[in-house]
């Protein structure tokens, strides 16, 4: 049995890489399972309506809040939206993000898909906020990493740059990055740059950790190091020897405690695991009453 409709305007949140209405068709699907809603199909009459007011209960920068809304949409087409604040916004506690007016069945089934989705989304950017605020006026950009969810990788990456992150590679298909199990099979760093400049790869990142493998990097053309586990002390002196011939990015370990210092290092980029790996979620609710 069908339960919802295809719905959602594929224009109305253009993210590449990410098919909305496959996610929310997808997502529903999960948690209607076969029988659907029976505790609203059971408890609330079709013909019910419901207001709402999906508010955050901490302070926050909001993400997902397009896609909160397909949800809505896909099980109620005629529902009303206001979307009060966009996705990159941050508020203080007790703020509105969205007010609804629809079909209280549609609205309480697509409640939990919207908040789980704007929550983990919003904890996402809520985090990456403050590495950003933290290494604010030392010239350092932040970036992510693939360490993200499998499935969800473009939509947490979406949050990062709602956070004020730059995104690093997306995949494997879209820069070189050699580390240290490719150098350990290659013979050294200066062998395995030259494979990949030799491959015609645009856009090659090359970790490493010791001082005395940046000549032989830069010698072999690698464009960008990633400067792997380096104290700020030895990033500085890194950069230095580096002397503006290659991007340059510190990487491992980073904390909240230590990226100043890192930033503050000279470098080009921090990039930072735990903006996906390790955000927690956002308190984001839905209050819903009788129209």
């Amino acid at each position: 049995m069908k339960y919802f409709s295809p719905a959602p305007d594929p224009d109305a949140f253009d993210l590449a890489g990410f098919d909305l209405p496959a996610f929310v068709a997808a997502t529903l699907a999960e948690d209607l399972g076969t029988g659907g809603d029976i505790t609203s199909a059971a408890v609330i009459p079709a013909d019910a309506r419901f207001r709402g007011v999906m508010a955050s209960r901490d302070r926050l920068t909001v993400a997902g809040l397009p896609i909160a809304e397909a949800f809505f949409r896909t099980l109620d087409p005629a529902v009303a939206i206001e979307r009060l604040v966009e996705d990159g916004a941050s508020v203080p506690a007790g703020t509105e993000l969205l007010r609804l007016d629809g079909l209280a069945r549609a609205m309480l089934t697509a409640e939990r898909s919207a908040l789980n989705t704007v929550q983990h989304l919003s904890g996402i950017a809520t985090l990456t906020r403050t590495y950003v605020d933290a290494i604010a006026g030392t010239g350092a950009t932040l970036l992510d990493t693939r360490k993200t969810i499998p499935g969800l990788r473009v939509l947490e990456k979406y949050a990062t740059r709602m956070g004020g992150a730059t995104n690093h590679r997306m995949g494997l298909w879209d820069a070189a990055m050699i580390k240290d199990n490719h150098v350990a099979v290659a013979g050294g760093v200066a062998e395995a740059v030259a494979r990949a400049v030799q491959a015609g790869i645009e856009r090659i990142v090359v970790e490493v950790d010791r001082l005395d493998q940046i000549e032989p990097a830069l010698a072999a053309g690698a464009p960008w190091l990633l400067l792997d586990n380096m104290a700020p002390p030895m990033l500085r002196e890194a950069v230095a020897l580096v002397g503006g011939r290659a991007v340059t990015e510190a990487s491992g370990g980073v904390r909240l405690d230590t990226i100043r210092a890192i930033a503050e290092s000279g470098v080009t980029y921090v990039s930072v695991g735990r903006l996906t790996q390790s955000a927690p979620a956002a308190d984001v609710g839905l209050d819903l009453s009788l129209r």
